[in-house]
Protein backbone atom coordinates (compact mmCIF):
# COMPACT_ATOMS: atom_id res chain seq x y z
CA UNK A 1 0.00 0.00 0.00
CA UNK A 2 1.31 3.23 -0.67
CA UNK A 3 -0.28 7.48 -0.28
CA UNK A 4 -1.83 6.78 -4.48
CA UNK A 5 -3.95 4.02 -3.18
CA UNK A 6 -5.40 6.20 -0.17
CA UNK A 7 -8.47 9.09 0.02
CA UNK A 8 -7.84 11.05 2.49
CA UNK A 9 -11.33 12.43 4.41
CA UNK A 10 -10.99 15.38 7.08
CA UNK A 11 -13.76 16.66 8.82
CA UNK A 12 -13.14 20.56 9.36
CA UNK A 13 -16.16 20.95 11.80
CA UNK A 14 -16.47 18.33 14.17
CA UNK A 15 -15.87 19.00 17.82
CA UNK A 16 -16.38 23.17 17.13
CA UNK A 17 -18.67 22.79 20.41
CA UNK A 18 -15.43 22.16 22.60
CA UNK A 19 -14.15 25.80 21.58
CA UNK A 20 -17.02 27.49 20.69
CA UNK A 21 -15.19 31.09 21.41
CA UNK A 22 -12.43 30.83 18.72
CA UNK A 23 -15.11 28.69 16.30
CA UNK A 24 -18.14 31.18 16.57
CA UNK A 25 -16.72 32.70 12.97
CA UNK A 26 -14.53 30.28 11.62
CA UNK A 27 -14.52 26.10 11.45
CA UNK A 28 -12.33 24.09 13.71
CA UNK A 29 -10.06 23.74 10.75
CA UNK A 30 -9.34 27.18 10.19
CA UNK A 31 -8.45 28.09 14.05
CA UNK A 32 -5.32 30.00 13.72
CA UNK A 33 -2.19 28.17 15.27
CA UNK A 34 1.12 28.23 16.41
CA UNK A 35 1.48 32.39 14.70
CA UNK A 36 1.38 31.68 11.20
CA UNK A 37 -0.55 27.90 10.71
CA UNK A 38 -4.29 26.45 10.66
CA UNK A 39 -5.44 23.73 12.42
CA UNK A 40 -6.18 22.00 8.77
CA UNK A 41 -2.61 22.47 8.28
CA UNK A 42 -1.73 19.57 10.22
CA UNK A 43 -3.91 16.46 8.82
CA UNK A 44 -3.46 17.95 5.24
CA UNK A 45 0.15 18.17 5.37
CA UNK A 46 0.34 15.09 7.04
CA UNK A 47 -1.58 13.35 3.97
CA UNK A 48 0.36 15.13 1.53
CA UNK A 49 3.87 13.91 3.42
CA UNK A 50 2.95 10.45 3.25
CA UNK A 51 2.03 10.34 -0.61
CA UNK A 52 -2.04 11.13 -0.48
CA UNK A 53 -3.11 12.74 -3.57
CA UNK A 54 -6.42 13.21 -3.34
CA UNK A 55 -8.11 14.90 -0.43
CA UNK A 56 -11.83 15.56 0.36
CA UNK A 57 -12.84 18.40 3.41
CA UNK A 58 -15.70 17.90 4.31
CA UNK A 59 -17.38 21.36 6.13
CA UNK A 60 -20.22 22.31 7.47
CA UNK A 61 -20.74 26.24 8.33
CA UNK A 62 -18.84 29.00 8.57
CA UNK A 63 -16.25 27.99 6.21
CA UNK A 64 -15.33 30.83 4.37
CA UNK A 65 -12.20 31.63 6.24
CA UNK A 66 -11.12 28.00 5.38
CA UNK A 67 -11.77 28.03 1.60
CA UNK A 68 -9.86 31.13 1.36
CA UNK A 69 -7.16 29.10 3.72
CA UNK A 70 -7.18 26.04 1.73
CA UNK A 71 -7.79 27.79 -2.14
CA UNK A 72 -7.00 25.12 -4.79
CA UNK A 73 -4.77 23.01 -2.62
CA UNK A 74 -1.34 24.80 -3.98
CA UNK A 75 0.55 24.86 -0.62
CA UNK A 76 0.31 21.44 -0.57
CA UNK A 77 0.77 20.53 -3.94
CA UNK A 78 -2.94 19.74 -4.35
CA UNK A 79 -3.47 21.92 -7.32
CA UNK A 80 -3.13 19.31 -9.94
CA UNK A 81 -5.42 18.01 -13.19
CA UNK A 82 -6.23 14.50 -11.51
CA UNK A 83 -7.09 13.89 -7.98
CA UNK A 84 -5.92 17.00 -5.86
CA UNK A 85 -8.09 18.89 -3.12
CA UNK A 86 -12.07 18.86 -2.63
CA UNK A 87 -14.25 21.08 -0.46
CA UNK A 88 -17.41 18.71 0.11
CA UNK A 89 -20.62 20.51 0.67
CA UNK A 90 -22.15 20.57 4.03
CA UNK A 91 -25.43 18.94 3.31
CA UNK A 92 -26.74 15.72 3.37
CA UNK A 93 -28.17 14.04 0.32
CA UNK A 94 -31.48 14.34 -1.43
CA UNK A 95 -31.55 17.32 1.20
CA UNK A 96 -30.96 21.14 2.17
CA UNK A 97 -30.28 20.92 5.54
CA UNK A 98 -27.10 20.67 6.97
CA UNK A 99 -25.54 17.17 8.10
CA UNK A 100 -25.78 16.78 11.97
CA UNK A 101 -23.27 13.89 12.60
CA UNK A 102 -20.38 12.13 11.09
CA UNK A 103 -22.42 9.18 9.38
CA UNK A 104 -24.92 11.91 7.74
CA UNK A 105 -21.42 13.57 6.56
CA UNK A 106 -20.00 10.65 4.48
CA UNK A 107 -23.12 9.28 3.45
CA UNK A 108 -24.00 12.81 1.80
CA UNK A 109 -20.68 12.83 0.09
CA UNK A 110 -21.10 8.88 -0.92
CA UNK A 111 -20.84 9.77 -4.77
CA UNK A 112 -17.52 11.29 -4.10
CA UNK A 113 -16.31 7.86 -2.67
CA UNK A 114 -17.86 6.07 -5.05
CA UNK A 115 -15.94 8.11 -8.06
CA UNK A 116 -12.77 7.80 -6.18
CA UNK A 117 -10.60 5.67 -7.57
CA UNK A 118 -8.20 4.40 -4.45
CA UNK A 119 -8.34 1.32 -2.49
CA UNK A 120 -8.16 2.88 1.09
CA UNK A 121 -9.66 5.67 3.54
CA UNK A 122 -8.07 7.65 5.59
CA UNK A 123 -9.90 9.72 8.12
CA UNK A 124 -8.98 12.59 10.20
CA UNK A 125 -10.55 15.41 12.00
CA UNK A 126 -8.89 18.92 13.03
CA UNK A 127 -8.62 19.21 16.17
CA UNK A 128 -5.60 16.80 16.85
CA UNK A 129 -2.07 18.70 16.57
CA UNK A 130 0.51 16.14 15.18
CA UNK A 131 3.49 15.31 12.78
CA UNK A 132 2.75 11.81 11.73
CA UNK A 133 4.40 9.77 9.28
CA UNK A 134 0.87 7.83 7.63
CA UNK A 135 3.58 5.81 5.76
CA UNK A 136 4.21 3.75 8.73
CA UNK A 137 0.61 3.35 9.69
CA UNK A 138 -0.05 2.24 5.98
CA UNK A 139 2.74 -0.54 6.20
CA UNK A 140 1.20 -1.77 10.09
CA UNK A 141 -2.19 -2.33 8.69
CA UNK A 142 -1.09 -3.60 6.04
CA UNK A 143 1.20 -6.05 7.60
CA UNK A 144 -1.56 -6.75 10.49
CA UNK A 145 -4.06 -7.97 7.94
CA UNK A 146 -6.42 -5.84 9.91
CA UNK A 147 -9.75 -4.51 8.48
CA UNK A 148 -9.69 -1.28 10.58
CA UNK A 149 -6.64 0.65 12.20
CA UNK A 150 -7.63 3.12 14.99
CA UNK A 151 -4.60 5.66 15.68
CA UNK A 152 -4.76 6.16 19.35
CA UNK A 153 -2.24 7.47 21.98
CA UNK A 154 -1.55 7.15 25.69
CA UNK A 155 -2.26 10.23 27.79
CA UNK A 156 -4.72 12.03 29.76
CA UNK A 157 -8.45 11.47 29.13
CA UNK A 158 -9.95 14.40 26.78
CA UNK A 159 -12.88 15.43 28.86
CA UNK A 160 -14.67 17.82 26.33
CA UNK A 161 -14.67 16.24 23.22
CA UNK A 162 -18.20 14.21 23.92
CA UNK A 163 -17.61 10.80 23.77
CA UNK A 164 -14.07 9.14 23.39
CA UNK A 165 -13.33 6.04 21.99
CA UNK A 166 -10.87 4.14 24.87
CA UNK A 167 -8.86 1.22 23.33
CA UNK A 168 -9.56 -0.80 27.12
CA UNK A 169 -7.93 -4.31 25.66
CA UNK A 170 -5.09 -4.53 23.11
CA UNK A 171 -3.83 -8.25 22.41
CA UNK A 172 -0.20 -8.53 21.65
CA UNK A 173 -0.29 -8.20 17.51
CA UNK A 174 -2.04 -4.89 17.86
CA UNK A 175 -5.98 -5.96 18.01
CA UNK A 176 -8.40 -4.42 19.89
CA UNK A 177 -10.43 -6.81 21.68
CA UNK A 178 -12.21 -4.22 23.79
CA UNK A 179 -13.47 -0.81 23.44
CA UNK A 180 -15.37 1.55 25.60
CA UNK A 181 -17.22 5.10 24.82
CA UNK A 182 -16.24 7.50 28.10
CA UNK A 183 -18.41 10.39 28.68
CA UNK A 184 -16.20 11.94 31.05
CA UNK A 185 -12.36 11.37 32.02
CA UNK A 186 -10.66 8.18 34.25
CA UNK A 187 -7.01 9.08 34.14
CA UNK A 188 -4.84 7.80 31.55
CA UNK A 189 -5.85 5.77 28.73
CA UNK A 190 -5.36 4.50 25.18
CA UNK A 191 -7.83 6.36 23.69
CA UNK A 192 -8.67 7.02 19.61
CA UNK A 193 -7.34 10.37 17.88
CA UNK A 194 -10.14 9.92 15.58
CA UNK A 195 -7.97 8.90 12.73
CA UNK A 196 -8.95 5.74 10.91
CA UNK A 197 -7.94 3.85 7.79
CA UNK A 198 -9.82 0.90 6.25
CA UNK A 199 -10.60 -0.27 2.61
CA UNK A 200 -12.70 1.89 0.83
CA UNK A 201 -15.50 -0.99 0.33
CA UNK A 202 -15.95 -1.52 3.70
CA UNK A 203 -15.78 1.87 4.91
CA UNK A 204 -18.55 2.25 1.96
CA UNK A 205 -20.32 -0.66 2.74
CA UNK A 206 -20.51 0.12 6.67
CA UNK A 207 -21.35 3.85 6.59
CA UNK A 208 -24.36 2.93 4.04
CA UNK A 209 -25.45 0.03 6.55
CA UNK A 210 -25.21 2.75 9.28
CA UNK A 211 -27.01 5.19 7.26
CA UNK A 212 -29.71 2.94 6.81
CA UNK A 213 -30.88 2.22 9.72
CA UNK A 214 -30.63 5.97 11.32
CA UNK A 215 -27.75 5.95 13.63
CA UNK A 216 -25.58 8.61 13.69
CA UNK A 217 -22.58 7.67 16.26
CA UNK A 218 -19.33 6.76 13.91
CA UNK A 219 -17.40 5.09 17.00
CA UNK A 220 -20.67 3.56 18.42
CA UNK A 221 -22.59 2.29 15.77
CA UNK A 222 -19.62 1.40 13.39
CA UNK A 223 -16.14 0.94 15.46
CA UNK A 224 -17.64 -0.38 19.12
CA UNK A 225 -20.29 -2.08 17.12
CA UNK A 226 -18.02 -4.42 14.99
CA UNK A 227 -15.18 -4.97 17.25
CA UNK A 228 -15.90 -8.61 17.55
CA UNK A 229 -16.71 -9.08 13.64
CA UNK A 230 -13.62 -7.17 12.29
CA UNK A 231 -10.11 -7.28 13.10
CA UNK A 232 -9.64 -3.73 14.42
CA UNK A 233 -6.63 -2.63 15.00
CA UNK A 234 -4.59 -0.18 16.96
CA UNK A 235 -1.68 2.02 16.11
CA UNK A 236 0.21 3.87 18.76
CA UNK A 237 1.33 7.43 17.64
CA UNK A 238 2.50 8.39 21.41
CA UNK A 239 5.98 8.82 19.85
CA UNK A 240 4.48 11.76 18.00
CA UNK A 241 3.94 15.11 19.39
CA UNK A 242 0.24 14.87 20.05
CA UNK A 243 -2.06 17.70 21.27
CA UNK A 244 -5.57 17.07 21.46
CA UNK A 245 -7.47 20.28 21.33
CA UNK A 246 -10.46 19.94 23.69
CA UNK A 247 -11.24 23.25 25.07
CA UNK A 248 -10.19 27.23 25.19
CA UNK A 249 -7.45 26.47 28.56
CA UNK A 250 -5.95 22.96 26.35
CA UNK A 251 -5.70 25.30 22.74
CA UNK A 252 -3.40 27.68 25.43
CA UNK A 253 -1.79 24.87 26.51
CA UNK A 254 -0.78 22.83 23.61
CA UNK A 255 0.11 26.39 22.26
CA UNK A 256 2.42 26.92 24.98
CA UNK A 257 3.95 23.91 25.13
CA UNK A 258 5.06 24.29 21.30
CA UNK A 259 7.16 27.21 22.54
CA UNK A 260 9.52 24.50 24.42
CA UNK A 261 12.46 23.24 21.55
CA UNK A 262 12.01 19.79 22.27
CA UNK A 263 8.38 20.22 21.07
CA UNK A 264 8.93 22.29 17.90
CA UNK A 265 11.33 19.95 16.97
CA UNK A 266 8.91 17.07 16.97
CA UNK A 267 6.17 18.35 15.58
CA UNK A 268 7.80 20.89 12.95
CA UNK A 269 9.91 17.63 11.10
CA UNK A 270 12.09 19.72 8.62
CA UNK A 271 11.55 15.68 6.52
CA UNK A 272 7.94 16.10 7.11
CA UNK A 273 7.13 19.85 6.77
CA UNK A 274 3.90 21.35 7.78
CA UNK A 275 2.80 23.56 4.86
CA UNK A 276 0.61 26.28 5.08
CA UNK A 277 -0.83 29.05 2.89
CA UNK A 278 2.27 31.64 2.03
CA UNK A 279 1.62 35.31 2.89
CA UNK A 280 4.15 37.84 1.49
CA UNK A 281 4.83 40.10 4.37
CA UNK A 282 7.51 42.48 5.03
CA UNK A 283 9.73 41.02 7.57
CA UNK A 284 8.82 42.22 12.00
CA UNK A 285 10.19 45.25 12.85
CA UNK A 286 12.23 45.25 16.03
CA UNK A 287 12.15 49.15 17.80
CA UNK A 288 15.23 49.98 19.55
CA UNK A 289 13.66 49.56 23.08
CA UNK A 290 11.59 46.07 22.54
CA UNK A 291 12.96 43.09 24.19
CA UNK A 292 11.65 39.58 22.94
CA UNK A 293 12.23 36.13 24.89
CA UNK A 294 10.71 32.71 23.66
CA UNK A 295 8.65 33.57 21.68
CA UNK A 296 7.18 33.11 18.02
CA UNK A 297 6.35 35.94 15.87
CA UNK A 298 4.93 35.84 12.73
CA UNK A 299 6.41 38.29 10.05
CA UNK A 300 4.78 42.18 9.36
CA UNK A 301 4.76 42.58 13.11
CA UNK A 302 6.58 45.45 14.43
CA UNK A 303 7.80 45.26 18.28
CA UNK A 304 8.18 47.90 20.05
CA UNK A 305 7.12 46.98 23.37
CA UNK A 306 8.49 43.83 25.76
CA UNK A 307 7.42 40.76 24.41
CA UNK A 308 8.13 36.95 26.75
CA UNK A 309 7.11 33.62 26.03
CA UNK A 310 4.30 34.72 23.50
CA UNK A 311 3.01 33.43 19.98
CA UNK A 312 2.46 36.36 17.53
CA UNK A 313 0.50 36.25 14.73
CA UNK A 314 1.22 38.30 11.22
CA UNK A 315 0.39 42.33 11.12
CA UNK A 316 0.11 42.53 14.99
CA UNK A 317 1.39 45.85 16.71
CA UNK A 318 3.21 46.15 19.96
CA UNK A 319 3.46 49.67 21.38
CA UNK A 320 6.51 51.67 23.36
CA UNK A 321 6.87 50.28 27.01
CA UNK A 322 3.94 47.74 26.65
CA UNK A 323 4.49 44.32 28.24
CA UNK A 324 3.15 41.10 26.78
CA UNK A 325 3.53 37.72 28.49
CA UNK A 326 2.47 34.35 28.25
CA UNK A 327 -0.30 35.54 25.52
CA UNK A 328 -1.30 34.44 22.33
CA UNK A 329 -2.28 37.44 19.73
CA UNK A 330 -3.82 37.07 16.77
CA UNK A 331 -3.72 38.67 13.03
CA UNK A 332 -3.60 42.38 13.41
CA UNK A 333 -3.94 42.69 16.86
CA UNK A 334 -3.04 46.07 18.20
CA UNK A 335 -1.16 46.95 22.13
CA UNK A 336 -1.37 50.58 23.11
CA UNK A 337 1.72 52.01 24.37
CA UNK A 338 2.61 51.08 28.16
CA UNK A 339 -0.16 48.60 28.15
CA UNK A 340 0.66 45.19 30.35
CA UNK A 341 -1.02 42.34 29.34
CA UNK A 342 -0.56 38.96 30.83
CA UNK A 343 -2.04 35.32 29.81
CA UNK A 344 -4.69 36.34 27.02
CA UNK A 345 -6.00 35.08 23.76
CA UNK A 346 -6.55 37.73 21.80
CA UNK A 347 -8.94 36.99 18.44
CA UNK A 348 -8.19 38.61 15.40
CA UNK A 349 -7.87 42.71 14.82
CA UNK A 350 -8.47 43.16 18.87
CA UNK A 351 -7.17 46.93 19.97
CA UNK A 352 -5.97 47.27 23.95
CA UNK A 353 -5.49 51.10 24.45
CA UNK A 354 -2.22 52.69 25.57
CA UNK A 355 -1.59 52.16 29.77
CA UNK A 356 -4.13 49.58 30.09
CA UNK A 357 -3.42 46.06 32.14
CA UNK A 358 -5.22 43.03 31.39
CA UNK A 359 -4.38 39.39 33.38
CA UNK A 360 -5.40 35.91 33.55
CA UNK A 361 -3.46 33.20 34.46
CA UNK A 362 -2.07 30.11 32.99
CA UNK A 363 -5.02 27.96 34.43
CA UNK A 364 -7.87 30.62 32.85
CA UNK A 365 -6.37 33.16 29.87
CA UNK A 366 -8.40 35.94 29.39
CA UNK A 367 -10.03 35.67 25.83
CA UNK A 368 -11.07 38.58 23.69
CA UNK A 369 -13.62 37.79 20.60
CA UNK A 370 -12.81 39.36 17.12
CA UNK A 371 -12.44 43.43 17.20
CA UNK A 372 -12.80 43.38 20.72
CA UNK A 373 -11.73 47.30 22.03
CA UNK A 374 -10.40 47.58 25.68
Amino acid sequence: MNGKSVLGIIFANIHEEALDTLTAQRTMGSVPFCSRYRLIDFPLSNMVESGITKIGVITNANFRSLMDHVGTGKPWDLSRKNDGLYLLPPFSVNSATMWGNRIDAIFGNIQFLNQSNQDYVLMSDCNQVLNMDYEKLFDAHEQSGADVTIVGVHGEMPTHVGSVLVFDQVAEDGRITGMSLCPEGRGEVFYSCNIVLMQKALFESLVTAAHSKNEISFQRNVLLKNVDHLKIHAYDASDCFVGTIQSLQSYYDISMRVLEKESRRRLFNPNKPISTKERDDMPSLYGPDSATKNSLVADGCIIDGTVENCIIFKGVKIGKGAVVKDSILMQDTVIGDSAKVNCVIADKDVSIKHSVELSGAPNFPVYLSKKTRI
